[in-house]
This record gives structure tokens, C-alpha cells and sequence, in this order.
């Protein structure tokens, strides 16, 4: 199984610009944790705290489509860096200045969440660069949706160490510096330097114009609502079964799962049109959700949160290759932007959803909230599914020419080229 990553990895320049994403991405990965944190530390209250986290995310949601655009006509470099800079001195101020006056800290959130360089928009639009072969590009999909699990998980622990070793504010300051340090690993590579996005048509829309990528954002909406639904039954059933031990353990279990799945669809090559792939990982993710709803004792518990996200990064590796499909000539960073902004506005949903009918039936309505947005999504699929069946430009043959429409001009490595 591990063959296949080990390949991938091998690959010139590959492994830089996987790790360069990652630890560009934390700023973003531990943004909420922190704020949470530094705000507590300066005495202000779980809702001023949740406020600030929540304009963060908004102009997150906001930016990265935008900075995707920017990438897709002027190139990496002249984009990412930049972004990844004022996003991080936005940061600084807040973490110099506090919570007083109130107005700076917001808008230090609004300028930190607009300029969050499109990093894992940028990764996917240079893997097929780097890799060359169509089902090594996949593979490398199903790796980077397994790897966000690895930060997701590793970020919040490197804020905690932060947090012990100095203080709140030092771990935001930190953390972003970091955040710059990656942009600039990945930036400065040949890939990155080479990139020049695919001749685009000018269109206010951009990458929206394409039909099939907006069916598949409708059903990521849902797919995203089921997610952040999860966190909050989760709190209520772990209030009753052990407190914050029982719902780490929850949240452990999801991306563990998450992880195994991410692994296992990976570890092999799949025949057939992705998007009826995707309607059957979505199908799966709705009906391993159900379970949830017998709540039984914490251990069983776990092992069905485990379940549960055994087909969340499998459907995400999937939503790449068909984002790749159907996004319009030039616009494919802006095309992936979209999809992370849409699945983090459907989590931010999800969370604000079920938190009243939690309140209203208690934890096993709200675990059945996840269930119902996965039936939704996959429905979303069914409904728009000769839409999806034709991808931009008509139907494109794995490994033709055809399907380099949108992997931009390619450079070429000479073998005096340093990674």
C-alpha cells in the first residue's frame, strides 16, 4: 500500500512541495485554537473569542477564491508569498495589541483570513506538473487529502506546546512565521516558479461558469454541513459519557478513520468516470453516519466515529481529479479555492445548525443531522449527475492530451535544476 506514496514522493521536487503546503497551512490549520486561546489568556470571553474566530473564517471563505484568481493570471510567486506575509503581520498586531481597542483585533481578523495564501489550491494545481502521469496525480490526491488529516490532527498539539513553552500570543506569532516559511519553501521551487496558468477566457465568473464544478460545490456543501454537525453532537453526547476525554477521543477517532480510508483509496488505481465514483463514497459516507444515532458506551462510540470517517478523504481525493475535469481553461487554482471555501463555509453551517436541534432532541438528533446532509449531498450528485457526466471542454480521455487543458504551461526540468 505505502508503495504507491513512496513513488509519489520520490518524485523530483514532490515531497518539498507536499511538506512547504503543509507547514504553509498552519496559520490557517490552528487559527481557530489559537484566537480561542490568545483571547482567553487576555481575559475576554467564549463569545469574543468565538466572534473574532468567526470573522477569521469568513474572510478565510471570502479570500481564497480570490487569491486563486490572482494565482491563476500572475503566477505562484507573485501571489502566495505576499498574501502569506500580510496575512502573518495581521496576526502580529493582534497578537501585540489584544483585545483593545476591539476594532484593531477584528479587523487584524479580517486581513489575516482575506490574504491566507491558496496553498492547497496551489499544490494541486502544480502536481500534474511534477508527477506527469495521470494516475500518479491521483494517487497524489488521495496522499494530500490524507496529509490534511495529519495536520489537522498535529496543529492543534503544536499550539498547546507553544502555549506551555511561551504564551498565547507567542504561539500565534510562531505559527505564522512558520505559515511564511512554507510559502516561501514551495514558491521558490522550479515548479513554482515555472507554473503559468492555461489560457483562460475573461469571464467575471471564472472558474463558477463551469456547470459540473458548480453541482459538485452544491453537493460539498452538504458534505461539509455533515462535518461540523459532527462536533457539536459529539459535545453534547461526551457530556454524558466522560466529558473532554470522551469527545477527544471522538474527534481522534473521525480523522484517524479519515486517515485509513484517505490511505486505502490511495493504495490503489480506480477504472471508471470519477464522478459516478463519487456519488458511491458519498452514498457510503451518508450510511456510515447513521450509526451514530445509537450512541452506545464511549468505546463502541468510537469505533463508529472511526467508521464514520473512513470515506471523508476518499470522497475529498475524488472531488480533486473531478474539480480538475471540470474547471474552466486557466481558472484551476481558483477552481480548488472554491472547493475549500465551500466546504469550510458548509462545516461553519453545520456547526450553527446543530447546535438548536441539540438543544431542541439532544445528541442523537444532532447525530442525525450528519446523516441527512450526506443523504442531501449525494442526492445534490444524483440530480445534476448529466451535468457532472461532461466535463469542461467535452469528455476528456485519462492520459490524452486532451486532459492537459488546465495543468498550465509546463515547465521543463534540465538536470541542472536544484529542487
Amino acid at each position: 500500500m505505502a508503495a504507491g506514496y513512496l513513488e509519489i514522493l520520490r518524485a523530483r521536487h514532490a515531497a518539498r512541495l507536499l511538506v512547504g503546503t503543509l507547514v504553509g497551512r498552519l496559520p490557517n490549520a490552528t487559527a481557530a485554537i489559537a484566537v480561542v486561546m490568545f483571547v482567553r489568556a487576555e481575559g475576554g470571553t467564549y463569545s469574543l473569542a468565538g466572534a473574532l474566530a468567526a470573522v477569521y473564517g469568513v474572510a478565510n471563505a471570502v479570500g481564497q477564491p480570490l487569491l486563486g484568481r490572482l494565482v491563476d493570471l500572475y503566477g505562484q510567486p507573485r501571489v502566495q508569498v505576499p498574501a502569506a506575509v500580510v496575512s502573518a503581520l495581521a496576526m502580529t498586531v493582534f497578537a501585540l495589541t489584544g483585545l483593545g481597542p476591539l476594532v484593531v483585533a477584528y479587523a487584524a481578523m479580517v486581513v489575516a483570513g482575506l490574504f491566507t495564501p491558496p496553498l492547497e489550491g496551489g499544490l494541486r494545481a502544480l502536481w500534474p506538473v511534477v508527477l506527469r502521469r495521470e494516475e500518479q496525480v491521483h494517487t497524489a490526491y488521495a496522499m494530500d487529502a490524507v496529509a490534511q488529516e495529519v495536520m489537522f490532527t498535529v496543529g492543534p498539539l503544536l499550539v498547546t506546546l507553544c502555549v506551555s513553552l511561551w504564551s498565547a500570543g507567542a504561539a500565534l506569532v510562531v505559527l505564522n512565521a512558520l505559515g511564511v516559511l512554507g510559502a516561501l519553501s514551495v514558491v521558490v521551487s522550479t515548479p513554482s516558479r515555472a507554473w503559468r496558468s492555461a489560457p483562460r477566457e475573461a469571464h467575471w465568473l471564472g472558474a463558477l461558469r463551469s456547470p459540473g464544478l458548480l453541482a459538485l460545490l452544491g453537493s460539498f456543501l452538504f458534505v461539509g454541513i455533515a462535518l461540523g454537525s459532527i462536533t457539536v453532537a459529539a459535545v453534547s453526547y461526551a457530556d454524558g459519557h466522560g466529558g473532554d476525554a470522551a469527545y477527544g477521543w471522538l474527534m481522534a477517532a473521525v480523522g484517524l478513520g479519515a486517515l485509513v480510508g484517505g490511505a486505502l483509496y490511495g493504495a490503489r488505481q480506480w477504472s471508471g468516470a470519477p464522478e459516478r465514483r463519487l456519488r458511491a463514497l458519498v452514498g457510503l459516507l451518508a450510511v456510515c453516519y447513521l450509526p451514530l444515532t445509537l450512541m452506545p458506551g464511549v468505546v463502541a462510540m468510537v469505533l463508529l466515529t472511526a467508521l464514520a470517517g473512513v470515506f471523508l478523504a476518499p470522497c475529498i481525493a475524488c472531488a480533486f481529479i473531478i474539480v480538475d475535469r471540470h474547471a474552466p481553461s486557466g481558472t484551476v487554482t481558483e477552481a480548488f479555492s472554491w472547493l475549500v471555501t465551500t466546504f469550510t463555509v458548509g462545516a461553519s453551517v453545520g456547526t450553527g445548525l446543530a447546535g438548536p436541534v441539540v438543544q431542541a432532541g439532544g445528541a442523537r438528533w444532532g447525530f442525525a443531522v450528519p446523516g441527512a446532509a450526506g443523504a442531501v449531498s449525494l442526492l445534490v450528485l444524483v440530480a445534476t449527475g448529466r451535468v457532472l457526466a461532461a466535463p469542461a471542454g467535452g469528455e476528456v480521455v485519462a492520459g490524452s492530451p486532451e486532459n492537459d487543458r488546465n495543468r498550465a504551461v509546463e515547465p521543463r526540468f534540465s538536470s541542472g535544476d536544484r529542487a
